[in-house]
């Protein structure tokens, strides 16, 4: 009888073996339930003049299911605005929520392919946490991701990330995410 072995994401065995250890050495957790996890990832993109073109908003969603490996849906405005000739429920943009293993192989391929080939890259930065646990950033350029041919895009345009942790603390996501392989920038948390 044949053994089928499942899938397990490579950053998972990593946050397993090295960074569980890691976070209850430094903050004194007397269990492993009290590290800090990463929950969910968040991607959203807003698509400047969709309001004119509707088919802006169909390439920005099928660049970013093609970057996520998931569905992305298009986000609708709330309101009517007459300055910027936008309706109410007319598409403005596009969003993804990851979890499980696609957060964890999108992080993965985030870090390890993606933010290198951000031009003039010397690491995120430090100031980004919301107090509550979540770290938000945003990037300028799609082009950084290897998914998307860029010989076939029509513009270029950024997204903001937003990584979702169960901490409790500013320093305990700054932790869990340093020790996951965020390059942060070497900065103290005053920000000096």
């Amino acid at each position: 009888m044949a053994t089928t072995t499942t899938y397990s994401p490579r950053l998972l065995k990593k946050y397993r073996d090295e960074v569980v250890p890691a976070l209850m050495k430094k903050f004194g957790y007397k269990s492993v339930m009290q590290c800090p996890r990463l929950v969910k990832i968040c991607l959203n993109q807003g698509v400047k003049g969709s309001t004119s073109d509707k088919k802006m908003i169909d390439e920005a969603v099928a660049e970013m299911t093609l970057v996520t490996g998931q569905k992305a849906i298009p986000t609708m405005s709330k309101k009517d605005i007459s300055n910027f000739k936008l309706r109410k429920n007319m598409p403005i943009g596009c969003r993804v929520t990851l979890r499980h293993v696609k957060m964890l192989e999108f992080m993965d391929r985030f870090i390890s392919v993606s933010l290198p080939r951000v031009r003039d890259f010397k690491g995120i930065s430090e100031k980004s946490f919301d107090g509550r646990g979540n770290y938000t950033m945003g990037i300028t350029e799609q082009i950084i991701y290897p998914e998307i041919n860029i010989d076939k895009i029509t513009r270029i345009s950024g997204m903001d990330i937003t990584f979702v942790t169960t901490a409790q603390t500013n320093e305990e996501a700054y932790e869990l995410l340093k020790e996951l392989g965020m390059p942060f920038t070497n900065m103290d948390k005053t920000g000096k």
